[in-house]
């Protein structure tokens, strides 16, 4: 099996995990806003709390995200759909942020989603290159936890469901 055909089918087999749908969110140093769906967010330690996120390195949030700073990790509710779709859709650039109710967190002025089942406040720790994407390790500095039911937006075979 070649390169290319194995790419394909390892993308095949991955469409059967179900996974969480989370969306990355944080400021340049200049202010502009950048979030991206992300489909590869994952818990990595409680000692320290730290988070794994993997950033294609073709997205504009890449950029931003090149200098070490903080980030915020927001797992999505089911009703929130539609900000993963215009996350996950081309550069929209702040148009991103006409989705969903975006509040900013004030201590270190990360555009954040309200209503989230969770929110992680992270600063980068660690990024390693690895192929076509960063892999980027977020030292937990502060999390937001929906006082509402557990009641996740779920990705799964190229769909979404809900929990």
């Amino acid at each position: 099996m070649n390169q290319l055909q194995m790419g394909e089918a390892m993308k095949d087999g991955m469409r059967r995990l179900a996974s969480g749908v989370s969306v990355l969110s944080t400021r340049d140093g200049e202010g502009n806003r950048y979030a991206m769906t992300a489909s590869s967010v994952t818990s990595l330690s409680d000692d320290p709390p730290s988070l794994l996120v993997c950033v294609n390195q073709a997205t504009s949030i890449h950029q931003a995200l090149e200098c070490g700073g903080p980030f915020c990790v927001n797992l999505l509710s089911r009703d929130q759909q539609d900000v993963s779709v215009r996350c996950a859709t081309g550069d929209q650039g702040e148009t991103r942020f006409e989705v969903g109710h975006w509040e900013v967190e004030a201590g270190n002025n990360l555009p954040y989603l309200q209503g989230a089942q969770a929110v992680f406040i992270c600063r980068q720790d660690q990024c390693y290159a690895y192929g076509t994407h960063n892999i980027l390790i977020g030292r937990i500095e502060s999390v937001m936890v929906s006082d509402g039911p557990v009641d996740p937006l779920i990705y799964l075979n190229g769909r979404y469901l809900t929990g």
